[in-house]
């Protein structure tokens, strides 16, 4: 008997962050985002979520709750789940861009099918580790701010925070930088994350600066604009400092075009940009063919979408560095179960597909 897609629901969600988040691009002092629950013929429930960013894919909580609705869901309804690759397609293929909304489909399919094998979504994608370790990371803010913040993170367990700059003058940035470093001393790794702040001469300059100072910076993310490819190759040639791309790669074909031009040493997966797991998981395969590692991070997410994503990052070799604290974030989650953290460590949850639970009310 065929098992198919028997209802799509959607959900939003608005939770209130423990305190603001701020980068270079926004700050952020509520979570919003849009829980997606798919019902099959057997009764099965899987989940997923879309968060909406709009300075970095363009969707927001209208656009995304819209295309599940209206455009996706109409779709895949009565679609047989004994082909989820052509499920994953119809998903891929539905409308142009909104990655975000994708992804959340993509994961409740995922979570589904794992289910039904009865396995975690961990073993399902491959099951290399059975735990990671994540960063935290050190909104923008000044100073003062930034360093209690930062010996705070190692006073609760993180050996590695992931510091915003981008925002201010790059001498600022330095300041904060030097500042943080003096605070928590050498045995934290520090990773720089400028979400596009700088521009390509002024970003070599400043991680060289950094270098020579000796303040032992392990990589930076995104340091020049998303569409500025020449630019993070022009950084990454001129600098030692592994840099990172993120807001550049959205695609396969993103990641392709950058890895020829030898123009970034990571890339940071996320499931918002890249519209689920198995896109991910592709853009993932292309880079370990070049010999480029991965991290995986989100946006500002709850427990449903987090999860996802560090079971997919645990399930892969290729992946090694994890920043998947947004869930840490929240003063209260919207769901039950999932990943667990004891400090910087994330521990994967055993149950089938996610694990996790969402009774609404």
């Amino acid at each position: 008997m065929a098992l198919t897609i028997k209802k799509i629901e959607t959900f939003p969600i608005a939770v209130p962050l423990k305190s603001p988040f701020k980068t270079a691009l926004r700050t952020v002092t509520t979570a919003s985002s849009l829980i997606v629950r798919l019902t099959d013929s057997d009764g099965f429930v899987g989940l997923g979520e879309a968060a909406p960013t709009a300075p970095i894919t363009g969707d927001t909580s209208a656009s995304i709750q819209y295309a599940v609705e209206k455009v996706i869901a109409p779709k895949l309804i009565g679609s047989s789940l004994n082909q989820p690759e052509r499920v994953k397609r119809a998903i891929d293929n539905a409308l142009v861009g909104n990655h975000s909304p994708k992804a959340a489909v993509n994961i409740a399919v995922n979570d589904l099918l794992a289910k039904h094998y009865g396995v975690s979504l961990l073993e399902l994608l491959g099951g290399y580790r059975q735990t990671i370790s994540t960063d935290y990371t050190v909104s923008v803010g000044s100073a003062d701010e930034m360093v209690r913040h930062a010996r705070q993170l190692v006073a609760d367990g993180f050996s590695t925070l992931k510091v915003k700059v981008g925002s201010q003058s790059p001498f600022e940035d330095l300041k904060q930088v030097r500042a943080i470093r003096k605070a928590v001393g050498l045995d934290v790794k520090i990773r720089l994350d400028a979400n596009q702040g700088w521009r390509k001469k002024q970003a070599a300059k400043m991680i060289n600066q950094m270098a020579a100072e000796d303040l032992a910076i392990e990589l930076v993310e995104q340091p020049v604009p998303a569409d500025d490819f020449e630019g993070l190759a022009y950084v990454t040639a001129n600098t030692d400092t592994p840099i990172m791309a993120d807001e550049s790669i959205f695609s396969v074909k993103d990641a392709l075009r950058l890895l020829k031009m030898d123009g970034c040493d990571i890339i940071n997966l996320k499931l918002m940009k890249a519209g689920g797991i198995d896109n991910a998981l592709k853009i993932n395969a292309i880079a370990e063919a070049f010999g480029v590692p991965c991290m995986v991070g989100s946006m500002i997410e709850s427990q449903v979408s987090v999860t996802a994503a560090a079971e997919m990052a645990a399930a892969k070799g290729n992946i090694q560095y994890y920043d998947l604290d947004a869930a840490m974030m929240f003063k209260t989650q919207p769901t039950t179960g999932g990943i667990t953290h004891d400090g910087s460590a994330i521990k994967i949850p055993a149950k089938a597909g996610l694990g996790i639970e969402f009774q609404t009310k």
